[in-house]
This record gives structure tokens, sequence and C-alpha cells, in this order.
């Protein structure tokens, strides 16, 4: 059986709710035969992480070293690894694990996030009991499947947010067909919308951005907006009202906005919900039978998504806008993040000589 290189991995841990996070090691499983150990160069901040440290949703347990956009260097492979070398340079994301076998209803239909067996990158148990933790730290242990290799054309510091934001908005369009000539909304251009408009506009759509900051106007054109609407201003969102085909939300907006969110839609038109908005939503059953109009849902991508999301971007240069911290300031991009003054996603960032 082949050993680790580090068998104690030392992070930034949380180990309350909070924010707030902390030095902290633990040992790792053993690696598997068909496991990677991975040197980790950087690692971007994700909502998520936020909502898991501060027991937002519930379960989480502590000490907890999360991050699930993770870049770094294959240091150790398992025996049965064939197709990762030492010295890659690879991403994980959101799942370290899935069964991946025919007959699973959902790995058989590239939706292993579902697969019953499924592990996550943080906060989660494998079935030997171990706790899985993420990417805060120097090293991870993961499922080579979801160890993927960053294409040449990405510098790897632009790569971790493309292992959660990136295939979380570029998924569902996959999924859902979205094409040239299509009219794509974007609501929210932050974190996930700055990212979903440059997949969708890629992908030949017509894109609409909406956000409650008219400042952002011009970004969102130079990123790839045909059209930006400033929903506080009544006569731009009336112009776009019925015309949509796809409506991404990518911000945790009201319950009581998606009403007002049907009636932007085109007949048959399909809402993508890709946040958790707090409470309960509400909705008119009239609208949707007038309207025809279809509400959803996505959560991030299986193996066979995320190799055609990072190939994608490296064919198309889309790349996220980010905030580059070292990893001992990691509590500095956290109150950042939470405060939401990120433009728009924070990347952490191993030195080679770091002490954590």
């Amino acid at each position: 059986m082949v050993q680790g290189k580090i068998n104690e991995i030392r992070g930034w841990a949380a180990m309350e709710p909070g924010i707030k996070v902390e030095p902290w090691s633990y040992t790792p499983r053993p690696l598997g035969e068909n496991d990677v150990e991975i040197k980790i160069e950087y690692s971007g901040i994700c909502g998520s992480d936020l909502h898991t440290i501060k027991q937002e949703w519930s379960g989480t347990s502590y000490p907890a070293i999360v991050g699930h956009e993770i870049v770094g260097k294959v240091i150790t492979k398992g025996e049965k690894v064939a197709h990762l070398e030492e010295g890659d340079l690879v991403g994980v994301g959101a799942q370290v694990y899935g069964c991946l076998q025919g007959d699973c209803n959902a790995c058989s239909r590239d939706l292993d996030p579902h697969c019953p067996k499924s592990v996550f990158t943080y906060n989660a148990k494998y079935a030997d009991g171990h706790q899985a933790h993420g990417g805060y730290a120097e090293a991870v242990r993961v499922n080579a499947n979801y160890a993927f290799k960053i294409p040449a054309g990405i510098d790897p510091v632009y790569a971790p947010p493309l292992m959660c934001a990136g295939v979380t908005v570029f998924a569902p369009m996959l999924r859902k067909g979205v094409k040239k000539g299509d009219r794509v909304g974007i609501v929210g251009i932050g974190g996930l919308g700055h990212l979903a408009i440059q997949y969708a506009r890629a992908l030949g759509a017509e894109v609409v951005a909406f956000s409650h900051s008219p400042n952002k106007r011009e970004e969102c054109m130079k990123l790839g907006a045909t059209t930006f609407v400033d929903v506080s201003n009544k006569d731009e969102v009336d112009a776009v009202r019925r015309s949509l085909n796809y409506l991404f939300i990518t911000s945790n907006s009201h319950s009581n906005q998606y009403n007002d969110y049907i009636t932007w839609m085109t007949f048959e038109g399909q809402i993508v919900l890709l946040s958790l908005p707090k409470g309960q939503m509400s909705f008119s059953p009239r609208e949707f039978i007038i309207s025809e109009v279809a509400i959803t849902g996505s959560l991030i991508g299986g193996v066979n998504v995320l190799k055609k999301t990072l190939e994608f971007s490296a064919e198309h240069n889309i790349l996220p806008m980010i905030e580059r911290f070292p990893m001992d300031k990691i509590n500095d991009a956290l109150e950042r993040v939470n405060d939401g003054n990120a433009r728009y996603r924070a990347v952490l960032e191993n030195s080679p000589s770091s002490n954590l």
C-alpha cells in the first residue's frame, strides 16, 4: 500500500460558529489505492464555506477545515491511479467521492453530486467514518476521479473559483441546452453572476444582467452582457418582461421577488435557482399557468460536467475576477467576503515555505 507524504495536515479550522478560523492539524485517512494526495497551492473562498463555519446550514462538525475550490500538485498517488502522475496540476471542487457506477441512478446521468454514496469535500464523512476536510490547508487527500487536470491555458491562481462557482453556473446551462439566440437573464452580479455572464455569452446567448447596483453596468457590458437592467428602474424592468428563455438566480433574492421574476420570462421559460435564499418561497399559481414558466434548481456538477467546465473555460478564456490573500491572512479574507466587499472571488495562496 502506498503511503502518503504528509501524515499530519496543517490547516485553518473553525472551532465554533463564526467567521474566525485558527491553526489546527489532523491525521488524514490512509491513502487508498484510488486516491491522490495533493499539496495545495491555492484555495478559493466560497459562500458555502461561510454558511458552514457560521452554522447557518445545520450540522457543522467542529473543528472544520472548509474550502472546496482547491488547486495544487499531486505529490502521491494510489497504486490503481492511472490518469494522474505526481507533479500534475489539479483542481478539486465540492465533491471528493461518488460511486460512478453504471447502475447508480445519479452517477449514470452525470448527476454524481446526488449519488447516495457521495462525499463532499468538507463537513462530511467517508464510509469508513473519517471526517472530510477541505482546502484551507497545506494538503488534501481525495478520490482521484475528483481531481481534475487544470488545462495549460488557465493560470493556476484563477482556477480555484472555476471548481465551484464556475461549474455551479455552467452545469445548468449545459444540461438545459443554452444556445445561440437564447435570451438569458442573470440575477445578481457577484461571485457567481460575473462568471454566468461569461459562460452564457460564450454559448452564444444574448445576456441580460440584472442588478441593484447601477455602478456595475459598464463592468457587466465588458463581461459580455448585451443589456443591463437596474432592477430599481421600472422602465428598464418593463422593457424586458416576457422576453427571457432562461433566468439564473445567483443571489439570495427574497421569496416575494419570484412572482415578479416569472413575468420576465417568455412562454415555457425556465428559472434556475443557484443560491439558497432563507425561508420559504411563495408563488402565485396563476402566474405559472398563464406563463407556463418552470422553476428549478441545480447542484454543482459531476465529473464529466466539471471536465467540460474547465475545457470550455480554457477555450473561451473565461476567468473569475479575484482578490488574492496569503493563507496566513485568511481571517482578513473571510471577513471581506462575509461583508460582501470582495470583487468577486477571494483566493488564498500557500507560499512554498508556508508554516501555516
